[in-house]
């Protein structure tokens, strides 16, 4: 964030790069149950983002130390294929993959009823296939839908979204070029049925009056990605899928 450039983020009529207005989002598409060997799968496009999730558990947590006898633990990993981005990728984690990963998986176990099922663990695995702005918010929201689809109890199905600052406006959604040369960024993992925030980061400065903007954008768009995820799993399962929403 905050890399000087001269490029005009936001116009005189407040129209982005793309078009679209500072509370809009981008196009976003989703898919369920797309991997036939994973307990449950979820496949996400959201703008230049391609996401699959897969969910593989509840089962025994191995190697055994690791069991807790109370719970079940929740294991995300988030990966960035090689091919995902411009510059190809080195394989494998890095830093910010397993700090990626780190707050994933504690976002999730605030969500799953992971008493039900003490000694297991469950896997999520989220790929990025195609990187832009905002995969941990695309991965999070995938990892949401996976879930329902796998049949894990929740409190609700998580959903993620971002705001920021680019050009000198408070925008919902950043995109590419807004990522790299805008002034913050702030991705939040939301709960709709209760108003819990179960993730917050920000990168770059932003006023107080700015960060409840921001905020307020975020939670409006983690509401529109919200309706999309019910639609999704609707269209799969005709009837509700883990109580009315």
């Amino acid at each position: 964030m905050g890399t000087k450039s001269d490029i005009e983020l936001i116009d005189k009529n407040g129209k982005r790069l793309d078009g679209r207005g500072p509370e809009d989002i981008r196009e976003v598409k989703i898919e369920t149950g797309v991997l036939h060997r994973a307990d449950g799968s979820c496949y996400l496009e959201w703008g230049g983002n391609k996401v699959y999730a897969a969910v593989y558990g509840p089962r025994e947590a191995l190697p055994r130390h690791t069991q807790n006898p109370l719970r079940a633990i929740v294991n995300a990993r988030y990966n960035m294929a090689a091919f995902s981005v411009d510059d190809r990728k080195r394989p494998g984690p890095d830093r910010r993959s397993r700090e990626i990963s780190k707050v994933i998986s504690e976002a999730l176990e605030r969500v799953v009823l992971t008493e039900y099922y003490p000694r297991s663990a469950i896997e999520v695995n989220i790929e990025i296939v195609e990187a832009e702005a905002g995969s941990r918010c695309a991965g999070l929201a995938a990892a949401g839908v996976a879930l329902a689809d796998a049949g894990i109890p929740m409190i609700d199905i998580p959903v993620a979204c971002a705001a920021g600052k680019a050009g000198g406006e408070v925008i919902l959604d950043l995109g590419k070029e807004e990522d790299n040369f805008g002034e913050a960024d702030l991705p939040i993992g939301y709960l709709p049925r209760t108003g819990e925030i179960i993730l917050l980061q920000m990168d770059g400065h932003l006023t107080y009056a700015e960060f409840e903007r921001a905020l307020d954008l975020a939670i409006g768009g983690c509401l529109k990605v919200s309706e999309l995820q019910k639609k999704a799993l609707m269209e799969k399962y005709p009837s509700p899928v883990g109580g009315e929403q």
